[in-house]
């Protein structure tokens, strides 16, 4: 009986250290600020750490043709729809960052909102 109660009781916690992390319950959408999404304070930090530093759009590899080290490069691709497809990891494109795991939610609406009010140069 002891062992059964003993059993029971380790199951009991085993059980409640299983869960699902949600992102969106992890981080809700009012943590990402996008008041102050300009390519200055926000973009350029993005594509370095994420696509210039990595060694892969950096003016000296410019893997594919694409530069990102620099503004009139990204805003090229953000302007005619390939950056926000690649970020997005859409259908019929490769995924960036390549061999890795999807930008974070806030990084994607930055970006898309950078994107959506003109690709400037702010």
């Amino acid at each position: 009986m002891k062992k059964l109660i003993f059993l029971l009781g380790v199951t009991g916690l085993a059980m409640t250290g299983c869960y699902n992390d949600k992102y969106e319950e992890l981080y809700p959408a009012g943590n990402c600020d996008l008041s102050n999404t300009t390519y200055a304070a926000t973009i350029s930090r993005i594509t370095q750490q994420s696509c210039a530093l990595s060694g892969c759009h950096d003016a000296a590899t410019a893997s594919s043709g694409v530069i990102l080290d620099s503004y009139s490069g990204l805003q090229a691709i953000a302007l005619d729809g390939r950056l926000m497809k690649v970020v997005k990891h859409e259908n019929g494109v490769v995924a960036m960052p390549q061999n890795a795991a999807q930008l974070d939610k806030c990084t994607i609406d930055q970006l898309q909102q950078w994107v959506d009010n003109g690709a400037q140069n702010n």
